[in-house]
């Protein structure tokens, strides 16, 4: 290991002295966690009956447990924590630093820019992560210092990250953000520590949140793993030796590997890193060929060829994908070589598969579940250590072994679980580096997946140690400097706090089928012991028989729980990240249902996204942030005896949370919440979830909102308001174009028409967009997604760029979406009944329908229609009343 490695300036070890927690005066923090492991150890059986209870064994969970501050399973200390937390306010209150009557109005409506690259969040990879200065911001709107914050799906624990970064921001983020609050606000933030409340179902995210919300003792970490470092090379080094000029005294850094195929018209295995490497045009072949024969194959229909041998961990005879080394990066005498794999290496392998393990090797066998139907199909792998060649699997085991007995082992799998995935068969090489180099050939492995490629890549166990501490180093300046924030696993829809406890809430839930978080996590879990109890996780995934309703279900009980635990007239952000039109619905409603009212929507742009967002075409450009908060006492106490005539009353604590103005670029954004048609869309939302009938028809509400508010640019304020925003008209002249929202298929062609006016645009720069313009479509209706209007209507290039087809093309282009419409019409004619439909593909059919006199078709179609589409919608009542008049 470098010597480098360790000139990272920290202070001297300090010799730990008394501690306090939650009223016990301990001697030291040893004995603190001696004390708490106890008591937990006594309150697992009663912990156990909470949904959300992780699967393990009670010693494993004790070990991977910093309690009471982290807890793998739900923490029963919480409320305690909190208790301590509300009586630390009123002394800050004493100094100054806090305001009694601290309010927040408006949502923090500006869009959010910032990078990825800061050391925190580079320490440890994970699926999703939003970067802790973006939520920083909305931390500094919605809280002062003391304030208690909650994060029910906190992944990394980012928000607690954010949390305490409030209180020693880095100078970077400091200057930037108070520069940003000057621009606003002409003020500037308010400094100072909050408490983070962070929990999530898997116990793997919660042990990354544990470490970085965690002071980190830098000198002592790079002691013991420089120790452990040492140890695991006296046991493991000869795995990744190879011989350099004769002689066996290269280390290997990279083995790329290949599969081994079998051809389908001879019947002889070759391998495909020979048959598709063409090194005179420096790339993969799409097509090559058998060596033996000169059939022609493809990766997709080339068969790969299998073996039978004995798996010792398991003990019993598999089949397994065969494969082979084919190409070697190593390290001899201070420099760096490549060379392709030769005879020793190969007998190295041999023998390698022949060695026993002798320390502690994960054979869980997989979940159901749709992502862990790839390796099975594919590669026949079932089990968790299968997915690990013997060399890697050995030096991890034996790595985990001296962590498990280490003074820190719940800091240095930090460092152990930042590894699990580069170090699995998943790993990819990046072809082009290879051959062009610059930039590594690693390129990972593909994330949201656990799939493996013909061509993986094992990367060295001794090598990614050094990678991974430095990394971690690198973090420690900007993690916690005491034990403060609470990490616990558990589920977001059983939530053990006490009602009205909490002060503002930020989460990033998981969306639909984006990502199977539990079935990902299950490698590195498996190494913990503790493994994720999904029977409640929040997803859509056939392969565990939970579909769209499910979700819906678990996402609505979720925010219910953010809705008990909040404080009245308290706010929540919740960030969105996916493409699903349907989805981004139901967490509306999801959140409407639980009582909250949608304030704001706005950007959230974290700057390069993951490996899914750089090679997707279709893929969210930004994140989106939803503000909504929970009503006032006053609107809350609205019984069913003066639901009526408070109704307005409602509507004008809504206009005070609404921002009264937002200016990008110098130009007046127009508020889509202050529309007159969202406003009534708020109200009935919020009257039928309390229960009470809606007191107004939406005509009657459009005569009576003129008279009780000032209208100022196709929105609506109050008296105070409309004077606040008339000074700001007055510094800009220029205003927006007022938003056209979208709640029919017409209305996104239209809306779509009119974005690409000016320039072509890709459909990841109109995604955040549409979803924010998107209102519930009429019922019965069915809007297509973003994706399939533009299929239907518009033209791609071949940079990915659409536009507005050409006048003259247009009517190629009617004829081919018309063919499209008229298949779904189809369907609708056999279909028994129809409960929901796509507008756009009945007005096709009834057309056509009626230019061939198929009259019959038309009424039996209509029939079948919900009453208030086919009675709502001109274009069908025309036809069908024509229709039915000859038949």
């Amino acid at each position: 290991m470098d010597g480098e490695l360790f000139t990272y300036d920290d202070e001297q070890v300090k010799e730990e002295g008394p501690v306090t927690c939650l009223g016990i005066t301990f001697e030291n923090d040893t004995k603190r966690r001696e004390y708490f492991r106890e008591e937990l150890r006594k309150k697992l059986p009663e912990l156990r009956l909470i949904e959300g209870f992780p699967i393990g064994e009670d010693d494993d969970i004790i070990a991977l447990s910093d309690p009471p501050y982290y807890t793998a399973c739900p923490n029963p200390w919480i409320n305690d924590f909190i208790k301590e937390w509300e009586a630390e306010k009123v002394k800050l209150q004493a100094e100054g630093k806090r305001m009694a009557d601290f309010e927040v109005l408006e949502p923090y409506a500006s869009d959010v820019k910032v990078g990825k690259s800061n050391p925190v969040y580079s320490a440890h990879t994970y699926h999703t992560k939003v970067p802790h200065p973006a939520i920083m911001r909305y931390l500094l709107h919605y809280t002062q210092p003391g304030d208690i914050v909650f994060d029910g799906f906190c992944g990394t624990g980012m928000t607690g990250v954010a949390a305490k970064a409030c209180g020693n921001p880095s100078y970077e983020d400091r200057n930037s953000i108070e520069a940003e609050w000057q621009a606003l606000w002409n003020k500037k933030p308010s400094w100072g520590e909050r408490h983070a409340i962070c929990g999530d179902l898997s116990p793997y995210a919660s042990m990354i949140a544990y470490n970085y919300n965690t002071p980190m003792n830098a000198s002592l970490v790079k002691s013991e793993v420089h120790r452990i470092f040492n140890e695991v090379k006296d046991e493991c080094a000869e795995l990744y030796q190879t011989y350099h000029e004769g002689k066996p005294i290269g280390q290997i850094n990279y083995t790329v590997w290949s599969d081994v195929f079998v051809c389908k018209s001879c019947g002889k295995e070759f391998v495909y890193w020979d048959a598709s490497l063409d090194k005179e045009n420096k790339c993969l072949r799409d097509e090559f060929y058998c060596p033996h024969c000169h059939t022609k194959h493809t990766k997709n229909t080339a068969t790969r060829a299998f073996e039978t041998v004995y798996d010792v961990f398991l003990d019993k005879a598999v089949s397994v994908n065969k494969t082979v080394p084919v190409y070697i990066a190593y390290s001899a005498k201070g420099r760096r070589y490549e060379k392709d794999a030769d005879e020793h290496d190969r007998e190295l392998i041999e023998k390698i598969n022949g060695l026993h393990c002798n320390y502690f090797v994960p054979t869980y066998e997989l979940p159901e579940g749709y992502n862990t139907q790839q390796p099975k199909k594919a590669q026949n792998i079932h089990y968790v250590h299968q997915f690990y060649t013997r060399r890697n699997l050995i030096a991890l085991s034996t790595f985990f072994a001296k962590i498990q007995s280490s003074a820190l082992p719940n800091k240095l799998k930090f460092i152990f679980t930042g590894m699990v995935n580069r170090s699995t068969k998943m790993n990819r090489i990046h072809v082009n580096n290879f051959f062009y180099g610059g930039g590594g050939w690693n390129a990972g492995h593909l994330k949201g997946t656990l799939y493996i490629p013909n061509l993986p890549m094992e990367t060295s166990i001794l090598e990614q140690i050094e990678d991974k501490l430095n990394s971690y180093l690198k973090a420690g300046p900007f993690l916690p400097k005491e034990l403060d924030n609470i990490v616990y696993v558990g589920s977001a829809n059983k939530v053990p706090y006490n009602d009205c406890s909490v002060d503002y809430v930020f989460t990033d839930p998981p969306f639909g089928a984006n990502i199977m978080y539990s079935e990902l996590n299950s490698l590195p879990e498996a190494w913990l012991k503790v493994l994720t109890n999904n029977s409640t996780e929040a997803i859509v995934n056939p392969g565990q028989s939970k579909d769209f309703l499910f979700y819906l279900r678990m996402m609505s009980e979720s925010y219910a729980e953010y809705f008990r635990i909040l404080k009245p007239g308290s706010w929540m952000t919740v960030e969105f990240s996916n493409t699903n039109a349907g989805i981004w619905n139901s967490i509306q409603q999801a959140i409407t249902r639980a009582g909250f009212v949608i304030a704001n929507v706005s950007a959230l742009n974290k700057g390069q996204g993951g490996m899914r967002a750089i090679v997707s075409p279709v893929a969210v450009k930004e994140d989106l942030a939803i503000s909504c908060y929970k009503p006032s006492t006053k609107i809350l106490n609205i019984s069913v005896d003066c639901y009526e005539k408070d109704l307005w009353t409602f509507i004008e604590e809504h206009l005070e949370h609404l921002p009264v103005s937002i200016v990008k670029d110098g130009v007046i954004q127009i508020v889509a919440e202050r529309d007159v048609r969202i406003l009534y869309d708020r109200l009935i939302s919020y009257y039928v979830q309390r229960g009470f009938p809606v007191p107004i028809n939406a005509a009657d509400f459009q005569k009576e909102i003129k008279k009780r508010f000032v209208e100022r640019d196709g929105m609506y304020f109050t008296a105070e308001q409309a004077i606040e925003y008339e000074g700001v008209r007055r510094v800009y002249s220029s205003i927006s174009t007022l938003a056209l929202f979208i709640g029919s298929e017409k209305d996104g062609i239209d809306w779509v028409k009119r974005k690409l006016e000016d320039a072509p645009m890709r459909y990841q720069d109109l995604t955040s967009d549409w979803l924010q313009d998107l209102v519930k479509p009429k019922k019965g209706d069915i809007l297509p997604e973003l994706k399939q209007i533009l299929e239907d209507n518009f033209i791609k290039d071949e940079n990915g760029y659409w536009r507005n087809p050409d006048p003259e093309k247009q009517a190629d282009l009617d004829a081919i979406r018309n063919r499209r419409l008229m298949k779904e019409f189809e369907i609708y004619i056999s279909a028994p009944k129809i409960k929901e439909a796509r507008l756009e593909a009945l007005r096709a059919g009834f057309k056509e329908c009626y230019k061939n006199h198929d009259f019959a078709t038309i009424v039996s179609v209509g029939n079948k229609l919900p009453e208030e589409l086919l009675t709502t919608d001109e274009v069908l009542l025309r036809f069908y009343d024509i229709a039915s008049s000859r038949v």
